[in-house]
């Protein structure tokens, strides 16, 4: 298999995914489709809130981990090595990483959102 081709397979894959879940995000509260963790799925402030930052932080981070996975492939030895299932990786763990600070950020543990001083 081609280098590309494996790049394209896996880093492709989750930009596509990125926008297709950016243009179609859950609509509700739901198991299946979303980004489904026990404090996001509290209220439904917390659900919309929770899959929009997760959809922009996926979307950017997607971008910069296939355009990574192009360069390392293009400078690799040209063999399909681990390279690019670890930026796949390191994408999503980033849009996980982004989205709980935010949760934390503006959430408290009940599910209210915190009040900040002016």
């Amino acid at each position: 298999m081609s280098i590309y081709l494996y790049v394209i397979s896996i880093n492709g894959l989750l930009l596509f995914l990125s926008i297709i879940f950016r243009f179609f995000p859950p609509k509700k509260i739901n198991n299946i489709y979303g980004y489904r963790t026990n404090k996001s799925k509290l209220n439904e402030t917390i659900w919309q809130f929770a899959n929009q930052q997760f959809c922009a932080s996926l979307l950017k981070y997607s971008i910069i981990g296939f355009v990574a996975a192009i360069i390392l492939a293009t400078i690799g030895s040209g063999k399909n090595t681990w390279q690019p299932m670890m930026v796949m990786i390191f994408t999503l763990g980033a849009a996980i990483l982004k989205t709980e600070q935010s949760l934390l950020q503006n959430f408290d543990e009940d599910g209210n959102r915190k009040k900040f001083k002016n």
